[in-house]
């Protein structure tokens, strides 16, 4: 495994490294020493798997609130999305800032999303479907949102969503704390 930061504090890319052979290759996509030592641990509590139908479709973006804020590593296991962290932490030096990574299932990286960073994707392919590894259980009354196309984030979406939920449309307009 290969750990890249992107311009976000604590958001980082993870490539695999394959090892080949006549058979195809092995790689490793996880390992919590390997994290931890990176100054990045984390212990997978609950996996979710996201199946998305069309090219266009935008999920997103989502957080959890305190007391149970979640991180999470997103992987495409199908297709190919373009996915997003949003730092939504205001005590850090990237606040309010994002940053975009192509996840495609055939290059098997990942992205961790830490805790208080929001997270959304717009699927690239076709019967994408990706999988979430996350570091803190689900608690629907502390899932948050913002919406996708808030002028203040700025987000450089790929394309138009065309597969939206109602909830994902219609969040307002962040407010600073």
């Amino acid at each position: 495994m290969k750990l890249i930061r992107t311009t976000i504090e604590g958001v980082v890319k993870i490539d695999i490294e394959p090892f080949y052979d006549n058979r195809g290759f092995f790689a490793r996509s996880f390992c919590e020493e390997t994290l931890t030592l990176a100054g990045h641990p984390f212990k997978v509590v609950q996996t979710n798997i996201s199946f998305n139908k069309e090219t266009g479709t935008l999920r997103g973006l989502h957080y959890q609130n305190k007391p149970v804020e979640d991180s999470k590593i997103v992987r495409c296991e199908r297709g190919a999305i373009w996915d997003v962290a949003l730092d939504l932490r205001p005590q850090s030096k990237t606040y309010l800032g994002w940053t975009a990574t192509e996840l495609y299932a055939n290059k098997g990286c990942a992205l961790i999303i830490p805790k208080g960073c929001a997270h959304g994707f717009i699927t690239l392919e076709p019967t994408t479907q990706v999988l979430y590894m996350m570091g803190a259980p689900f608690v629907e009354e502390l899932a948050r949102g913002v919406r996708w196309n808030d002028p203040t984030f700025n987000i450089q979406w790929p394309m138009p969503p065309t597969v939206l939920s109602n909830r994902d449309a219609n969040y307002p307009d962040y407010k600073c704390p």
